[in-house]
């Protein structure tokens, strides 16, 4: 679940949320570094087993426990390659959108909400997390359970920390899994998820687990693996836990009106409202509060204005795409309109290497200061918006070809 921890959908049509995402991971985390040279041979596999022991002494792990986790377990070469392909990273956002949430996603939540209708309204009332916003995770990240992912867990985390990707992150999470094991959590071979060590019905990483996993039905156990309610409660409690706002919803899609000055980003919802900005489906702005625009995919498709609670939601997965998903998942799960403004599916767009020559570009003349790799984020829309301001261009934060080629021939 989250730091993200949720990884990204490898392949959303399959299994959105292998997605990952979760409480799951972030394997795409914000700045995450990966060290492209390594392989899990390379790392020496065996050394890195050895040399964990005294971490996970000191943890208290016993020889036994960590003796049983790592029995028979090998590098799995596999995975290296799946870094690279979270989805909702690289796809169209329009694309992502379609497969995420298309009609049998939509028609299965609303089952799932009529299939566990008293849980999800009495979780709502407890942690103050709107029923569909946990069915839109639920949603992504398994298809309410229907795929949870069927690799080893600790196979997977130990392949991930030998090669040190993304830091020491997984490392821990690996010493993480290892304390559930000890402490009765779960069972060896029941440790089963996703190729980022995602586990369960909303896929949580194991450091999440330790801190949000709630036991709803009371049976001394929080089985987020084979218990829906489990699972839900767990996730509304997660979400809480990174401080969703009761009563304000994750975003909307907005109208903007003629000759409006895109410089305006964040601001009350109020000021939106003054600035002649209106919700696409003629519902009200929040009556307080605060929001910020987003354009998905620039400035000639749809708007959408986001909350606080679009961010909570990130932190489940740092994809803007999928905290969107699931935010529009659970609209339509609740009955709400599709998204109305057109997407422009025609427009050239930035592959993953012109998107890192654009974010090398833009580290050039100090206007962004993270790694460039080649995925469209937060940083990088905002650096691009700071560049389309002093440009005296729209200023949507959305990296085009005709952007880079300008900033190409900057000297």
């Amino acid at each position: 679940m989250r730091l993200s921890v949720i990884a990204a959908s490898v392949l959303i049509s399959l299994a959105p949320a292998l997605a990952q995402t979760t409480g799951s991971i972030n394997v795409s985390g914000a700045h995450a570094r990966s060290n492209a040279q390594a392989t899990p041979a390379s790392a020496s596999f065996a050394v890195f087993v050895q040399r964990l022991w005294p971490q996970a002494q000191a943890r208290g792990i016993s020889r036994t426990t960590f003796d049983l986790a790592f029995r028979g377990v090998t590098p799995d070469p596999s995975i290296v390659a799946l870094t690279k392909k979270q989805s909702e990273f690289s796809a169209p956002i329009w694309n992502y959108l379609e497969n995420a949430v298309g009609g049998s996603r939509i028609q299965r939540g609303r089952e799932a909400a009529a299939e566990n209708a008293s849980v999800l309204a009495q979780v709502e009332t407890r942690y103050g997390v709107p029923e569909e916003i946990v069915l839109g995770v639920w949603g992504m990240e398994t298809n309410y359970g229907s795929f949870k992912g069927g690799k080893d867990v600790i196979r997977s985390l130990a392949t991930l920390a030998s090669i040190r990707y993304r830091g020491d992150f997984f490392r821990d999470e690996l010493l993480t899994a290892l304390e559930l094991i000890e402490k009765g959590h779960v069972e060896r071979s029941e440790l089963k998820g996703s190729w980022a060590g995602a586990m369960g019905h909303t896929q949580f990483m194991p450091s999440s687990y330790m801190k949000y996993a709630v036991d709803w039905t009371g049976d001394g156990h929080a089985d987020i693996w084979t218990s829906s309610s489990d699972a839900i409660a767990s996730t509304a409690n997660y979400l809480k836990g990174y401080g969703w706002v009761p009563g304000l919803p994750w975003g909307m899609e907005v109208t903007l009106p003629q000759g409006f000055d895109h410089r305006l980003d964040k601001a009350s919802f109020s000021a939106f409202a003054s600035a002649g900005i209106r919700r696409a489906d003629g519902g009200r702005l929040p009556s307080s509060g605060e929001g910020r625009l987003f354009y998905p995919a620039g400035h000639t498709g749809p708007v959408m204005l986001l909350t606080a609670n679009f961010d909570v939601i990130k932190k489940y997965n740092s994809s803007d795409a999928y905290a969107m998903a699931v935010g529009h998942l659970g609209d339509r799960i609740a009955g709400r309109a599709a998204i109305q403004g057109s997407w422009p599916t025609k427009a050239p767009r930035l592959d993953m290497a012109a998107t890192r020559d654009l974010q090398n570009r833009l580290k050039a003349i100090g206007l962004y200061n993270h790694d460039a790799d080649g995925r469209i984020g937060t940083g990088t829309r905002e650096a691009v918006r700071r560049y389309q301001i002093s440009a005296g261009e729209i200023a949507d934060g959305y990296p085009t070809p005709a952007l880079l080629t300008k900033l190409r021939g900057k000297r």
